[in-house]
């Protein structure tokens, strides 16, 4: 019996505030963020959920993200392992910007196929094919065997490295993962079949 695997989106950071772009650079969470990230530990402790492994990038705001929630389960003590692979999608050129100004500067349709297209990269950074690229060979690798094991496995990277990984378990062609939106601090619950196929998610937004 397969364990169960876990994917949330790191609370608000100031930059999401702010309506920047992100990417690899390393703001910390908002107050609402940190309430984010306590909420989405309640919620998982509150379906019985207890965690066997943990996973995270290397960006600071998806692993203040994880101790919250692991603080609210009463697990901080769970190994925890950190890779630069689940990073969020590198935004080149865009890193810093405000979205508002992009749009103003590039129009709003090319600002939107850089940030929901499939393969399209912005200016210097990467697509999220270009993400999946390393997103998934880790997750293959390292996450789903923990999870075929039997193990609970509880995630916490960012909005484009889960879209990536989500693509690949919900099967969404290029043009269907376009429409893919994932809230920050909301939980998402996946169990797999013996063949690593999707059984069930669920999505603890509530």
């Amino acid at each position: 019996m397969s364990g169960t695997l876990v994917l949330v989106r790191h609370g608000q950071s100031e930059w999401n505030l702010k309506n920047l772009f992100t990417g690899w650079r390393d703001p910390d969470l908002t107050e609402k963020g940190v309430e984010e990230a306590k909420s989405a530990g309640r919620k998982l402790k509150a379906h019985n959920l207890v965690f066997d492994i943990a996973y995270t990038s290397e960006l600071s705001r998806a692993q203040r993200t994880l101790t919250l929630m692991l603080e609210e389960l009463g697990q901080q003590d769970l190994e925890t392992i950190r890779d630069e692979a689940l990073n969020e999608r590198d935004y080149g050129d865009l890193a810093g910007l405000n979205k508002d100004d992009a749009r103003k500067k590039w129009g709003e349709e090319q600002v939107h196929i850089w940030r929901r297209s499939y393969d399209t990269p912005p200016p210097g950074g990467e697509s999220l094919k270009d993400t999946m690229a390393r997103t998934v060979p880790y997750f293959i690798t390292r996450i789903l065997p923990d999870v075929m094991d039997g193990k609970d496995v509880l995630v916490a990277a960012h909005g484009n490295s889960l879209r990536s990984i989500c693509m690949m378990l919900d099967r969404l062609s290029p043009e269907e993962v376009t429409g893919l939106e994932i809230g920050t601090g909301i939980p998402l619950v996946y169990a797999l079949n013996p063949n690593t196929t999707v059984a069930s998610k669920l999505v603890f937004d509530e």
